[in-house]
């Protein structure tokens, strides 16, 4: 019982990184040979709603009640934001950027997050605690590294020798590298501002609607549904919805079955063990994988702004964690475990 308190959330959650990394890295491949961004969100989202369905059947269907209109719409618009909006436009970055650039981007969710709930009043700031101080400044550290991540190429820090092709990173003509660049930019910023807005959105659904299995499994069908009809309206080549590569099936089953839905039961069971915070201090270790991977099996070539980027963004979101930790320490009792549970419903997706 100690090892399962212990140790086995951390291994379990440094395999849920190796998992996240190695999606990154299957979806980056297949797009690159062809497989479309909409086509693999359909398919996706369809095969984790059939993997979660039936767990959520068996485990919740004595205490989930029905469905009302409300709560529909509340699903119906987290489907939205959460799922489809969101992996599209992951699938979109990852299409016209790197594997690095793209997670290293990703951890200011968290940030955006906070000052969403800052804005909405959901969150306080106290600037006359250390933990307020160290949330505001983690804050301002992550935007600046996002900044740098945008903003800033630098020179290369490894060799060109080393990369198979060097145009990799930024495509083969300077101008559509640097449009292309743009639009993977703007498409993983679309993806954390989604994101965001889901988390404050999904803490809402949580007090109406408390089942974290049944409520995955409506998202993933909504969101199949709803991405399957954008998909049909404008892709209407059958040829583009013919998925015969196996790697590209491998892909779609592995994002769906693995990346989604086990990945989430994983997730459950370790916010069970040891919370939020101890969830999301792992976020930055999907990006050390992805950066190997890219390195040594795709030859991704790195740059001085990337590095420096990520540096700033992972070290602001640690500062924004540990805040965030001292302040539910010295939290009442009833109000900490209200905390925890609302941080939790946020943790489930990410």
């Amino acid at each position: 019982m100690g090892w399962l308190g212990g140790g086995l959330p951390v291994v379990a959650m440094l395999a849920l990184n190796v998992v996240a990394a190695v999606l990154v890295s299957l979806v980056k491949v297949a797009m690159d040979g062809g497989l479309n961004p909409l086509v693999l969100v359909t398919l996706q989202q369809l095969t984790a709603a059939l993997f979660l369905g039936p767990i959520a059947y068996f485990k919740e269907r004595k205490s989930r009640p029905k469905l009302t209109l409300e709560i529909f719409a509340y699903l119906f618009v987290s489907a939205a934001l959460g799922a489809a909006l969101r992996q599209y436009m992951i699938f979109v970055a990852l299409r016209y950027t790197t594997a690095t650039f793209v997670t290293a981007f990703s951890n200011i969710a968290p940030v955006l997050t906070f000052l969403l709930a800052i804005l909405t009043r959901s969150e306080s700031l106290n600037l006359r605690t250390k933990a307020g101080i160290a949330k505001l400044v983690g804050t301002l550290i992550s935007l600046a590294g996002a900044m740098v991540l945008t903003f800033y190429k630098g020179v290369p820090v490894t060799h060109a020798s080393e990369i198979h092709s060097s145009q990799l990173h930024h495509g083969a003509g300077a101008a559509t590298s640097s449009r292309n660049w743009t639009l993977g930019t703007v498409a993983i910023l679309g993806n954390c501002i989604c994101l965001s807005c889901w988390f404050l959105l999904h803490s809402r659904l949580a007090k109406k609607y408390p089942y974290v299995y049944s409520c995955n499994a409506f998202m993933c069908m909504f969101s199949f549904l709803q991405v399957a009809v954008v998909g049909l309206c404008t892709q209407r080549n059958v040829a583009v919805w013919t998925v015969t590569s196996k790697f590209q099936i491998l892909t779609v089953l592995y994002a769906g079955v693995v990346g989604c839905g086990l990945s989430f039961v994983l997730l459950t069971w370790c916010i069970e063990k040891r919370g939020p915070v101890f969830v999301a201090a792992f976020i930055p270790v999907v990006q050390i994988i992805v950066s190997v991977i890219d390195f040594t099996v795709l030859h991704e070539q790195f740059f001085l702004g990337s590095v420096l980027g990520s540096v700033l963004v992972i070290g602001g979101l640690y500062l924004l964690l540990w805040g965030k930790r001292q302040e539910t320490l010295h939290l009442p009792p009833k109000v900490a475990e209200h905390d925890k549970e609302q941080q939790q419903q946020q943790q489930v997706q990410l």
